[in-house]
């Protein structure tokens, strides 16, 4: 059993991650600005007394993560596919959740993630195994004519650890992990019209602290000063200072202090949609905290 101040915190989080994801939904149109709508996100999880988990990312049509805009960035949105994935942390205990906002005219792609997921929501409890999720979701996908994004997955929460395992995979496997009372895990479908597959793109916006270590540069151990605030969940570059940041930061990653987290694109450039909620997994059951 998960301790009652614990279970608190992670209720918290998703109560303010709810509240956020429902007043941006509306402020993404077509040219509304991407810089503004991450902003609003992140400054009202604050007002809120959360804490990002992580970067607002805001992923458009063949992007399925790790977007998110650069400081001073003059984007807006056309007729795009919009995956908006927003975190909360309260005291380090994870909230994560994703919607797709649709201006792109494709309807049926996103109900595809959204009744995959409610498909694999029913069927949570302690005992369930993840391959048996990830087939849930595989066909529930399939059924309007699409893919899953294969090497996408869900994944269990821990405090200050966005990613944990088990994986959630959306899609059939072999083998799986059988879920315990008390997990929390984000189970985040994606589907497709194109491959079924992500690789890494060229651009890197996020990053997160990998391991701590002395450094000559005195501008470098200055800006590993403001990293260590986010400990070890992932931050944006336009949270920091700007002054020589990109030379600093390629400093850092060859150094294996921070790690990166390059834009996943489509394979074959298919549009993608997304969506996650966070879960408690119980004895019968589940309790849905981003609701």
């Amino acid at each position: 059993m998960m301790d009652g101040e614990i279970l608190d915190k992670y209720k918290q989080a998703g109560k303010i991650l709810a509240e956020v994801r429902s007043a941006v939904v509306n402020r993404v149109k077509v040219d509304a600005s991407l810089l503004e709508v991450a902003e609003f996100v992140e400054n009202s999880i604050r007002e809120h007394g959360g804490r990002p988990a992580f970067p607002c990312n805001i992923s458009r049509n063949d992007e399925a993560a790790h977007a998110t805009p650069s400081y001073n960035d003059k984007s807006v949105f056309g007729e795009d596919m919009v995956k908006l994935d927003i975190g909360v942390h309260v005291d380090g205990y994870i909230a994560d959740t994703a919607v797709t906002v649709d201006l792109s005219d494709n309807p049926e792609l996103v109900e595809a993630t959204e009744v995959a997921l409610k498909n694999a929501i029913q069927m949570i409890r302690a005992g369930v195994s993840t391959a048996e999720i990830g087939a849930v979701i595989e066909e529930s996908i399939n059924e309007f004519g699409y893919k899953p994004v294969a090497n996408l997955a869900g994944h269990r929460l821990d405090r200050y650890m966005q990613h944990m395992p088990p994986s959630i995979p959306n899609r059939r496997v072999e083998h799986g992990i059988v879920l315990r009372e008390g997990d929390v895990i984000a189970i985040e479908p994606f589907a497709t019209n194109g491959a079924g597959h992500v690789s890494e793109g060229v651009s890197t916006e996020i990053y997160r602290l990998k391991k701590l270590k002395s450094v000559r540069l005195p501008a470098a151990r200055k800006l590993l000063k403001d990293i260590e605030e986010y400990k070890t969940l992932p931050f944006a570059k336009r949270w920091l200072p700007q002054t020589r940041l990109d030379f600093i930061l390629k400093q850092l990653e060859a150094m294996s202090i921070v790690h990166p987290y390059p834009v996943l694109k489509e394979d074959a450039g298919g549009l993608i949609s997304q969506a996650e909620h966070t879960i408690i997994v119980e004895g019968d059951g589940c309790q849905i905290i981003t609701i």
